[in-house]
């Protein structure tokens, strides 16, 4: 039998900041050992997927770019294949507008020709910025996002994400976002199947959201496990839309999971 793939959210499950959540290395070298095909997946479109590899491998993790799936991917292969070469507004940060250029998009500031305003995590959101998204998106420019995370977990607490910026959006141009392509849309989960080799009812997804990482595991049909060191808590849980097949304390719990051939559940 085929050992089940995983996927991994990265922020709050495998390290926060730059810090590495302890034993995060010598789980993934079990599952590697183990014959488990892994892949890493974050909603954060700030790095580029080679930079997410070697920031693994320099915190002991040795990453290929093609074992990472970040959202900028996966809005840059949707936008490929329904808009190509349209000219676009990301309110973002340089490594999507990299991405997004790479792709043959045209990046835009003139509001009358702008077709789609792509809202992101972006540090640098300011009144300029809203105003073009605004204005483009009153003319009847398309509105994407790369992920709608509230926040983004750090050492030490967390920082406004994605879902600042689209609400900022939402709220100015009283339009409402089209389609977010980061987790949990089903468009990441059919790349990072794919990446795996593997069904999705032959996957598991482990992160630290509950509204992201777990919802998009079930909805797909995978098994998902939930690891207590990012954003969600267990006092949580009881309000959450859906529950995880198996709460965890953190990743190095997943190893208990694979006693047999397959992922086994909780009772």
């Amino acid at each position: 039998m085929r050992r089940p793939g995983i996927i991994f959210d990265l922020d709050g499950t495998v390290y926060l900041g730059d810090r590495l959540i302890p034993g995060a290395r010598e789980t993934v070298q079990w599952l590697r050992q183990h014959d488990h095909p892994i892949v890493f997946v974050s909603n954060k479109p700030l790095q580029s997927r080679a930079d997410y590899a070697a920031k693994l491998t320099r915190l002991d993790i040795p990453t290929r770019p093609d074992e990472v799936i970040n959202s900028s991917l996966v809005l840059v292969r949707y936008m490929s294949r329904e808009m190509p070469g349209a000219a676009v507004y990301p309110v973002g940060e340089p490594p999507l507008l990299e991405e997004l250029t790479a792709a043959g998009f045209r990046i835009s500031e003139d509001r009358d020709e702008i077709e789609v305003v792509v809202a992101s995590f972006d540090r640098s959101f300011d009144y300029r910025k809203l105003d073009i998204a605004f204005q483009a998106l009153r003319r009847g420019a398309r509105f994407l996002a790369t992920n709608a995370d509230a926040t983004c977990p750090v050492e030490g607490g967390e920082i406004p994400d994605a879902g600042a910026v689209i609400g900022a959006l939402e709220g100015c141009s009283k339009r409402e976002v089209e389609l977010v392509v980061g987790k949990p849309s089903p468009l990441i989960v059919e790349v990072a199947i794919e990446q795996l080799g593997r069904r999705a009812d032959e996957c598991l997804m482990v992160g630290d959201r509950v509204e992201t990482d777990i919802l998009m595991g079930q909805r797909a049909g995978m098994t998902t496990a939930l690891v207590l060191t990012g954003v969600t808590r267990r006092e949580d849980l009881a309000g959450a839309p859906v529950r995880p097949d198996h709460v965890l304390g953190s990743i190095t719990e997943v190893p208990r999971l694979f006693s047999s051939e397959d992922v086994t559940r909780d009772p």
